[in-house]
């Protein structure tokens, strides 16, 4: 196994190995971001919200993701929604908003020959949003029909990484996910959005981000037309939360009808990126689980070496959209990150089997962390991979923006260049003992006949596999283990939830 790991990293370094480096110098001043580059013939815009579902008022979940909906999707004071994008179709340019727990970007692209038209459909839409019943009866729709159906019926990836985030933040302003509740979501009216967008859509909570060929011009119109915006000089962030302490390894099997497993693990981790030892643990996260990366451990240990499923991968920052992306989304930051699993999908009877494989496979990494060799060829492709990260002028932008966020002195992503190749494997391997364990897991199982998993997890019922087609002796020798590997969960640590309830209120 080791010997084909080996050979898919000495690969991808050939694939990639002559990549470009990271461009556009980031320039901050005066709550404004800039990555110039010049000879990008588009511009890209991010205003920076400092606001996100964490700043939901009770009973409101959802609020903070609607009112960027209606800023985006949503008619203003002098256009209908219909008539902005009827005239942004001929610039071939668009914006939308991304709202997650702590941040709200409201971006946009577009040529520098459509710059002028396009620039007042922009500041239009932050500026004079008409806060429509239309507008907001079409929106909630939208996120109802998320909520009660795709995520609960057709995206179990997100259903059961959504469903851990959920149970490893409870009771913290981070304790809901950014669409928030179907209740919720119902309750919201034209008048908790007005009132929403003029406490936290202010001036003093924006943070202006361009990239590209733009110039000095633009950087000032855009800083003169944004204090326009509501004012409130008593905007507050939310205190950093700290979720629960978690007591051994707790379980919730969100019970359907699926013909396949998702598997989520986590636990909150203290470090944030830009500090060194980050970069350590992110070097061991990608030997460990890099996302769609076909070297990774967990991902040879059980789709290449076992053919059990199709994803096995692993996360020291939150990393939302995963089955729609390939690289980090910018423009997620969290000031309490968890470290995360995610395994699907499994085959239903292969997944008690499947859950001891992994944290058999996490208590081993962080009980031995990586060899020399292991070591050697992960940082050889990790110090070129993530130069990748960052392959436009809207993802550096979003970038940059980040480094605000985290207060990082420099660039995350120069950090990222500079400091992989200087790290040793025993700071990895101190990383990993730090930052990371097993015995103290939340798990979170996307599964049919549930009662049946609670009774084989709370009794240590022995797992054992078979497989169609003939595997290496050392995996048959590693199951014999497997089969058997106590997850010591009691009856008392297992929930079972419908699925019909999630998300629900």
């Amino acid at each position: 196994m080791k010997h084909l790991r080996k050979f898919n990293l000495l690969l991808v370094l050939i694939l990639i190995g002559n990549t470009l480096a990271f461009g556009g110098t980031p320039v901050s001043d005066d709550n404004t971001v800039l990555v110039p580059v010049k000879e990008d013939p588009t511009i890209s815009f991010r205003l920076w919200f400092k606001v996100g579902s964490q700043d939901d008022p009770k009973g409101k979940e959802g609020l903070a993701y609607i009112t960027s909906a209606m800023l985006a999707e949503g008619s203003t004071e002098s256009r209908t929604y219909e008539e902005i994008v009827s005239a942004l179709y001929p610039l071939a340019a668009s914006y939308d908003a991304n709202t997650h727990v702590e941040q709200t970007v409201f971006y946009g692209r577009v040529h520098k020959d459509n710059l002028d038209r396009y620039y007042e459909l922009y500041t239009d839409a932050v500026l004079n949003p008409a806060f429509t019943e239309e507008d907001l009866s079409r929106i909630k729709s939208q996120v109802l029909n998320y909520l009660e159906n795709t995520l609960r019926y057709s995206s179990d990836e997100e259903l059961g990484k959504s469903a851990l985030y959920n149970f490893v933040y409870e009771g913290t302003p981070y304790g809901h996910i950014p669409e928030g509740t179907v209740e919720s979501v119902k309750s919201i009216t034209v008048e908790d959005v007005r009132a929403f967008y003029k406490e936290n859509f202010c001036k003093e909570n924006v943070v202006i981000g361009l990239g590209g060929g733009y110039d000095k011009k633009l950087v000032n119109q855009l800083q003169q037309d944004l204090g326009n915006l509501p004012s409130n000089e008593n905007v507050t962030t939310v205190t950093t939360p700290e979720p629960a302490k978690i007591d051994g390894r707790e379980v919730r099997i969100v019970e359907k009808d699926a013909n396949a497993t998702a598997i989520s693990i986590g636990f909150p981790i203290d470090i944030l990126r830009g500090e060194r030892e980050w970069y350590a643990l992110a070097l061991a996260n990608s030997y460990f689980g890099e996302h769609r990366n076909s070297s990774s451990h967990l991902y040879q240990v059980i789709r290449e070496a076992r053919g059990l499923n199709y994803g096995d991968y692993s996360y020291i920052e939150r990393y939302p959209n995963g089955g729609r992306r390939s690289k980090p989304m910018q423009n997620v930051s969290l000031r309490r990150q968890m470290f995360e699993i995610w395994i699907r999908p499994v085959p239903n009877k292969t997944k008690h089997f499947v859950l001891r494989t992994t944290i058999r496979e996490l208590e081993d990494f962080v009980e031995n962390g990586l060899t020399e060799e292991e070591f050697e060829l992960t940082q050889q492709f990790f110090s070129k991979y993530v130069l990748h990260y960052a392959p436009t002028t809207m993802a550096r932008l979003g970038y940059a923006l980040d480094d605000e966020f985290y207060g990082i002195d420099g660039s995350h992503l120069e950090k990222f260049r500079t400091i992989i190749p200087t790290l040793s494997r025993e700071e990895v391997n101190a990383a990993i003992k730090q930052q990371l364990q097993y015995k103290d897991l939340k798990i979170a199982m996307v599964t049919n006949d549930a009662d049946s998993l609670k009774s084989a997890l709370v009794n240590e019922t022995p797992s054992p596999i078979e497989y169609g087609t003939p595997k290496d002796d050392n995996v048959y020798e590693a199951d014999k283990i497997i089969k058997d590997y106590p997850l010591n969960i009691s009856a008392d640590d297992v929930e079972i939830v419908p699925v019909e309830k999630m998300f629900a209120k």
